[in-house]
């Protein structure tokens, strides 16, 4: 005989962490992105990107009112360009 015992408390964290990386996934799917998601993902400072990325013009950047928004695809794309240029001027 096969007994189970479920911890409701260990049930709901689980459930509350699966759904946190689903919610995760849709986030990081979603086409524009704020200056939080921008850090998070380049995992820099708002400082940091303001100083390497927001004075280049050719940055995909978007400002509304006091907004910045970014097209999260065509952020991944200079940001590969960009460090391929890095690695070469190394």
């Amino acid at each position: 005989m096969l007994k189970i015992k479920l911890d409701d408390d260990e049930l709901k964290a689980l459930y509350m962490a699966e759904v946190q990386k689903r919610l995760d996934k849709i986030e990081l799917q979603s086409m524009l992105m704020d200056t939080r998601q921008l850090c998070k993902m380049l995992s820099l400072s708002w400082p940091t990107v303001e100083k390497l990325f927001l004075s280049d013009p050719k940055f995909p950047s978007i400002r509304i009112g006091k907004k910045w928004l970014f097209n999260r695809r065509f952020v991944q794309e200079y940001i590969d360009r960009w460090s391929k240029e890095i690695k070469k001027n190394a």
